[in-house]
């Protein structure tokens, strides 16, 4: 609907997000942008309140990752937007849309240092897409529409918008912008043609999926891809849930620490087709997977993002185009003949399933990983499981088993304290599927207060907490290059269990392995938010290997 009387910034503002098909924003109230919260009384948008800018930020990621639609926070100015930047530079490294909208403060007393203000295209200069502040409310329409633009097309991120606080009080005649349907790069004709004569030469192929701008059509249509060309799939750094774990083309995770024969795979691939990912620090080993700047293997990288098809690795092949675009133009492909690597796709995946399958025996009587591998067998398998950042979440990359799109809510960047406000807004988002959020106990305390959020929703997460008393990544690494020198990484922790009761929900403390399953069973029939508060051995701090922690110093 186009509206041309005259409206105050703050309602022309809620209005684009509508037109824009904006179903939910989160938020962490502020005066300096009161004048959009009052239009949001009586808009049809979902308006999640959160209890920090950080929390809310994370939400509105998860958000993006969900769905492919920008996700939108507002936080007020100064502090406010310095909390939220949390999500914004996750969304950047992740390439997830999001716009964060933050109060600004009049326009008439910019440059005094005035209460709370700051510089957002300073601030946010190297960590979003694009930061812009709107001076005047006849141009909402327009920068609104582009933000969404920028945060969708080519390679997704992150836009911040300022919003000067009188600027909302004002008012204009103007019309609405149009929905924003992003444009999508398709492949040249002589891409694909390229493309079938370097597979039709190849001897050792494999298929990394990463990045962004997939849909559920497109994953399945490079499963179909693999099928017909019997290539071997392997999906990067917390991207598992790009393709099915139980497919028979599935070689397993390329993370941290990954399988050594998957490894063996990349650095022994003659062709290694990437499609939307970056082959950044973490899949790649710190770069060491391929040569920098002309890898030894024939790299064909499919990208959205001109910007990145040569960034860092110089390819063979460079085809930029959105995942989802790729992926239909490679529906009616087939090879040639019989491929030379016929049956490689089967014996990676034999491989993935035998470094997956049984965890290894751990220090102390909560044995982590059979706790992992049991929620592996019992979760539905659209399950949607979130985390944050930690050596906790090794045990979930290794040996859980993602099967649907968008399963795995988790940060690239190694942002801790992700996995609970991640979870609230899966849970609010999808309040049918069951919705698990693992954290250790620093990575929880750092967004635990959104627990309450999700009490205040009714959306019955479960949160696994895996509680060792320090922040274990750090000991490990301490332990590791300076033994017997430990510190700033010991921890003394609350109940979280009755940390849960407190805010309304379901609590339970589990010390043993076989206490787990019923504790997990008991929460998800609560129907409640839950907290179970597992006690791991401080020696336990790999899923790799274990530590002999030192006394701290």
């Amino acid at each position: 609907m186009t509206k041309s009387n005259a409206r105050t910034g703050g309602q022309i503002l809620i209005d684009q997000l509508v037109a824009q098909g904006v179903e939910r924003v989160t938020c962490v109230p502020g005066e300096s942008y009161l004048a959009a919260l009052d239009a949001l009384h009586d808009s049809p948008i979902d308006v999640v309140i959160c209890r920090a800018e950080g929390g809310a930020a994370m939400m509105a990621e998860a958000y993006g990752k969900l769905t492919g639609r920008p996700g939108i926070c507002f936080v007020t100015r100064g502090p406010g937007s310095t909390n939220a930047a949390h999500g914004v530079h996750i969304a950047m490294q992740d390439s997830t849309p999001m716009i964060l909208f933050v109060g600004q403060v009049d326009t008439g007393m910019r440059e005094r240092e005035a209460f709370q203000e700051l510089d957002y295209k300073a601030v946010f200069g190297t960590m979003a897409k694009w930061a812009v502040e709107i001076d005047r409310p006849d141009r909402i329409p327009e920068l609104v529409a582009r933000a969404f633009r920028v945060a969708l097309q080519g390679r997704p991120g992150p836009v911040v918008i300022s919003l000067p606080e009188n600027m909302l009080t004002e008012t204009a005649a103007v019309a609405d912008a149009p929905k924003v349907e992003p444009a999508a790069t398709w492949p040249a004709p002589a891409d694909l043609e390229r493309l079938g004569s370097m597979l039709a030469g190849a001897k050792a192929p494999i298929v990394v999926l990463g990045g962004s701008a997939w849909t559920a059509e497109a994953a399945k249509g490079i499963a179909r891809f693999a099928e017909r060309f019997d290539l071997p799939v392997t999906t990067s750094f917390r991207r598992a849930s790009l393709f099915d774990a139980d497919h028979s083309h599935y070689a397993g995770d390329l993370g941290i620490g990954p399988s050594p024969k998957l490894r063996d795979r990349i650095t022994g691939a003659d062709v290694i087709l990437l499609i939307g990912g970056r082959m950044s620090e973490m899949p790649s080993s710190s770069y060491t997977l391929l040569d920098i700047p002309v890898p030894s293997q024939k790299l064909i990288h499919v990208h959205p993002g001109a910007e990145e098809l040569g960034r860092v690795y110089q390819p063979a092949l460079a085809i930029q185009a959105t995942p989802a675009a790729f992926a239909a133009a490679v529906e009616t492909m087939k090879p040639a003949a019989a491929p030379a690597w016929k049956g490689e796709a089967a014996k990676a995946h034999a491989d993935y399933l035998a470094w997956t399958d049984k965890p290894r025996e751990l220090p102390g009587s909560f044995q982590y990983g059979e706790v992992v591998t049991w929620l592996r067998d019992r979760l539905p398998k659209d399950a949607i499981v979130c985390n944050g950042a930690g050596n906790y979440a090794g045990w979930i990359h290794r040996h859980h088993r993602f099967h649907a799109f968008a399963a795995q809510l988790a940060p690239t960047s190694g942002s801790m304290g992700y996995g609970v406000p991640a979870a609230v807004m899966a849970k609010r988002h999808h309040p049918d599927r069951v919705v698990v959020a693992f954290a250790g106990d620093g990575c929880f305390l750092m967004n635990g207060q959104e627990f309450a959020t999700a009490v205040q929703y009714d959306a019955p997460l479960i949160v696994v907490v895996i509680d060792n008393a320090q922040y274990g990544t750090i000991r490990m690494h301490q332990e590791r290059d300076y033994p017997g020198r430990v510190v700033g990484t010991q921890l003394k922790n609350p109940d979280f269990a009755l940390y849960a009761k407190a805010f309304g929900g379901h609590g339970e403390r589990v010390e043993r392995t076989e206490d787990f399953a019923p504790a997990f069973e008991r929460a998800l029939a609560s129907g409640k938010p839950a907290i179970l508060h597992c006690l791991v051995d401080q020696r336990a701090l790999s899923v790799g290997k274990d530590f002999v922690p030192q006394a701290a110093r």
